[in-house]
């Protein structure tokens, strides 16, 4: 059963609940591939830590850790995937992380995983099947653009976004994307996890369908 957790940013550590719910779906330990957000810096150590510390509070460790970035070659960031225990598409930068899963040919091979595959922030949204890229949803850009991301899942994801104080500005951005799917949007400290055709949530999670939103009561 394929399981994947959306998550937003974590201020310390992950809560209970979700430390609870990831040791219970992580029990091949064996490699984590991290997938950069901010893949043109390769030799910054400090890439991928914050969510490393996340686990390693949790507990989970890994027998081994990889991260691909532009330093990794293209076949060897494949074979990662290809082995890995668990995927982590880190935060950083949405377009510069949808920049290299599309050069590097990785989306249809994280599909095809049987890895559980987690994102936050950046990550969570190149999970999802496509997003907004807006100055509304935190990107410098003029014109907003839709971006085809993995599809793990058939929704959209706004991570660690304000919805409460810009609902009025969002609902007008996010028309044409929610004339296909649905939208989910967090803030800070939550998750979505799917696992099967089951779908969890945790913390403060809205869910924006057509021109309806309705915050989603906790499962975890």
């Amino acid at each position: 059963m394929k399981t994947h957790y959306y998550f937003g940013w974590f201020n310390d550590v992950f809560p209970e609940k979700l430390v609870k719910s990831l040791h219970e779906d992580i029990t091949d330990r064996k490699s984590l591939v991290m997938i950069s957000a901010n893949p043109f810096l390769h030799e910054d150590e400090e890439v991928g830590a914050t969510e490393r510390s996340w686990l390693d509070q949790a507990s989970i460790m890994f027998d081994e850790y990889h991260l691909i970035d532009y330093g990794v070659q293209k076949e060897e960031a494949q074979k990662l995937i290809q082995n890995a225990s668990v995927i982590f598409l880190l935060g950083g930068n949405t377009v510069e992380q949808n920049g290299i899963l599309i050069e590097y040919e990785l989306s249809d091979l994280i599909k095809k995983s049987r890895a559980v595959v987690m994102g936050t922030s950046a990550g969570a949204i190149n999970m999802s099947a496509k997003w907004l890229c807006s100055k509304y949803t935190g990107y410098e850009v003029e014109i907003s653009s839709i971006y085809d991301g993995i599809g793990l899942d058939n929704f959209s994801v706004l991570s660690h976004f304000d919805l409460e104080n810009n609902i009025e500005q969002i609902q007008g951005e996010l028309s044409l994307l929610l004339e296909e799917i649905n939208v989910y949007a967090s803030n800070k400290d939550c998750a979505v996890r799917v696992k099967g055709d089951k779908i969890d949530i945790l913390g403060n999670v809205y869910l924006i369908s057509h021109s309806k939103i309705q915050k989603l009561d906790e499962t975890l």
